[in-house]
């Protein structure tokens, strides 16, 4: 026996799916807990995968870019743009650590 905390709401919507599937909540709790857990995770984007994203962000970032600053500052607000705020970039999970 497990016993665990859900919300009043949740529990709600437990008893519908078990009745419109005609199983007792406690099967449903079992059958919706095997169901999330055969669900396959989305993985990380591969290396290829994540140089043709930034490929694709340049290209935007280029074809959005007015034509009035000179071209060291066109690359310096590139380059913050993809990279992404400062503050940001330690908290960030989708991207590895420093190496």
């Amino acid at each position: 026996m497990v016993s665990a905390r859900i919300p009043a709401a949740t529990v709600g919507a437990i008893d519908e799916w078990a009745t419109r599937n005609e199983t007792t909540r406690s099967g449903a709790i079992a059958l919706l807990v095997e169901l999330g857990l055969s669900v396959k995770t989305k993985s990380a984007p591969s290396e290829r995968q994540r140089a043709a994203l930034a490929d694709l962000a340049s290209k935007a970032i280029d074809s959005l870019t007015v034509g009035t600053a000179d071209s060291d500052e066109k690359a310096s607000r590139k380059r913050r743009l993809i990279k992404g705020p400062e503050e940001f970039r330690e908290v960030r999970v989708d991207r590895p650590g420093k190496k």
